[in-house]
């Protein structure tokens, strides 16, 4: 015998609070819940390298840098993510828990979510006005992909391999390859 249960959305006060409460992260897409995957040493070593960089950059500027406990909030498409790396411009982005105008935002990418990164999250974050450039970092070989954002609102993709720099246009910076993949 099937059982028949009916499914309601979870509110986005109910989810804020019990993020605070929860040992494990979840992302928010529609008044549904998601459990996030832990990451590997590469992934940790990858995203810390450049939050690194980013941090020591930034650093007495207007700008802020977060790592993966900082959730985006994506208003139009009642969504939160947890990115790897984001970075904020906007002094009305006070939220405590979450930023919703975020310049930049950096997913390394894994098995377990490289098609949520790749699909979704793209898709999403290029709602956001305030982004200007989606970064995607695969972490098993050398290769960045920059989604920047034109002057008519369009999208392109640069995608870097090898020993060439990958310029961040958004914060002004353009990191090695070789700083981004260091695993010491």
């Amino acid at each position: 015998m099937a059982l028949h249960a009916h499914l309601s959305p979870l509110s986005v006060t109910d989810y804020l609070d019990g993020e605070l409460r929860s040992q494990v992260r979840h992302e928010y897409v529609a008044g549904r819940v998601f459990a996030m995957a832990g990451a590997s040493e590469a992934h940790n070593l990858i995203a810390g390298n450049l939050y690194t960089a980013l941090r020591a950059h930034l650093r007495g500027g207007g700008c802020r840098t977060f790592m993966s406990d900082m959730k985006v909030r994506v208003e139009k498409l009642q969504a939160f993510y947890y990115p790897d790396v984001l970075v904020t411009c906007d002094p009305a982005d006070s939220e405590q828990y979450h930023k919703s105008h975020p310049c930049l935002i950096v997913e390394v990418l894994s098995p377990a979510t490289e098609t949520t990164d790749r699909r979704e999250k793209l898709l999403a974050y290029q709602v956001l006005d305030s982004l200007k450039e989606y970064v995607l970092v695969t972490q098993d070989r050398m290769q960045v992909e920059v989604y920047r954002r034109d002057g008519a609102g369009g999208w392109w993709v640069d995608t870097y391999t090898g020993d060439e720099g990958i310029r961040l246009e958004s914060v002004g910076i353009t990191l090695s390859m070789a700083s981004l993949y260091e695993m010491q």
